[in-house]
């Protein structure tokens, strides 16, 4: 798998996000200032939204496991925003604590036993749990570094997100003679959904850009480009470029 570093383009600072003045005028200077407005005021309404939906609806997930009495409204009042994402993070990593412990390992063990008696439970917990493992280790490379690679024809490119190598199983059905690595392309504007290859390494050119950087690239199709930045702190986080 080759690996290039990018070509940084400079970029002017985006810092007074102020659109172009088109035109003189009342009329147009109104209509500059509207739209600066709504440059500053967007990102924020949509974040302020999502937080506050994110953190409701933890809230009443966390308030239902909760005795009325020992939650602080039932002493104030008014409701205390964000005491059940409190509560839960403080619950996960209680839960995680136990779980590195003899103890809570073996308690574990003893609830996987008994999930896997359960013939269509055991397999949706597996799965599930496969794939928490690996978004969330953090030895794992998978979906950790981006590439590109010509699709749907020759010469023309697309970004992919470099997983791990084919398994055993599958690998014994491919070139013997070739390195291939799997790669998952996203489909624009939905990342969600996509196309999952085998590749050959010497077919996928890794590129130094963050994956985050490169969902932006692709929900945005396109419009919100990967800064200077960004693909630095991406060179920094892979300083060694190799070539398979």
């Amino acid at each position: 798998m080759t690996q290039v570093p990018p070509q940084i383009v400079p970029q002017t600072p985006a810092d007074s996000p102020e659109p172009v003045a088109r035109g003189s005028g009342v009329g147009a200077r109104i209509r500059n200032w509207f739209l600066t407005g709504v440059v500053v005021a967007g990102p924020l309404a949509v974040t302020a939204y999502i937080v506050w939906w994110f953190v409701d609806t933890i809230d009443n997930w966390v308030r239902g496991l909760i005795p009325g009495n020992a939650l602080p409204d039932a002493y104030l009042s008014f409701r205390v925003p964000g005491l059940g994402v409190v509560v839960a993070f403080l619950a996960l990593t209680f839960l995680g604590f136990l779980a590195h412990n003899l103890a809570g390992r073996t308690l574990i063990k003893i609830g996987e036993a008994i999930l896997a008696r359960m013939p269509i439970v055991r397999s949706i917990y597996k799965s599930v749990k496969q794939i928490f493992e690996t978004l969330f280790s953090q030895s794992g490379t998978t979906f950790r570094k981006v590439g590109l690679i010509e699709f749907p024809n020759k010469g023309s490119w697309s970004l992919v997100f470099i997983s791990a190598p084919p398994g055993e199983l599958i690998g014994n059905h491919l070139a013997q003679d070739e390195n291939y690595v799997s790669v998952f392309l996203p489909c624009t504007p939905n990342p969600t959904t996509g196309f999952y290859f085998y590749l050959p390494a010497r077919e996928v050119i890794e590129v130094a850009i963050a994956p985050d950087a490169a969902a932006k690239l692709i929900m945005s199709c396109g419009v919100i480009q990967p800064d200077a930045r960004a693909v630095l702190a991406a060179l920094a986080r892979n300083p060694e470029h190799e070539t398979a």
